[in-house]
């Protein structure tokens, strides 16, 4: 599967999880799925933890990821640390 067929998994939904983006118009945002992965969960707990989830959705939010960090850095925003 390539990168736009991947991202195609992802997108905003009006009314649902306040207009945020989900994965497959379910009620779960790539950033429930990234938090998870950075605070050290394999993807194996990633997929018990949200059963609705296919592998590909968590490429899927990698690669969104990536995207928004790239998108970000080319506008000159960054994130501080908390």
């Amino acid at each position: 599967m390539d990168a736009s067929e991947l991202l195609a998994r992802i997108a905003a939904e009006p009314g649902m999880m306040g207009g945020k983006p989900v994965i497959r118009g379910r009620r779960i945002t790539p950033a429930m799925v990234l938090n998870m992965l950075a605070a050290g969960a394999t993807r194996e707990a990633v997929l018990e933890a949200y059963p609705a989830l296919e592998p590909e959705d968590i490429d899927a939010c990698l690669i969104y990821a990536a995207r928004l960090s790239e998108k970000a850095a080319a506008e000159g925003l960054t994130v501080a640390a908390e």
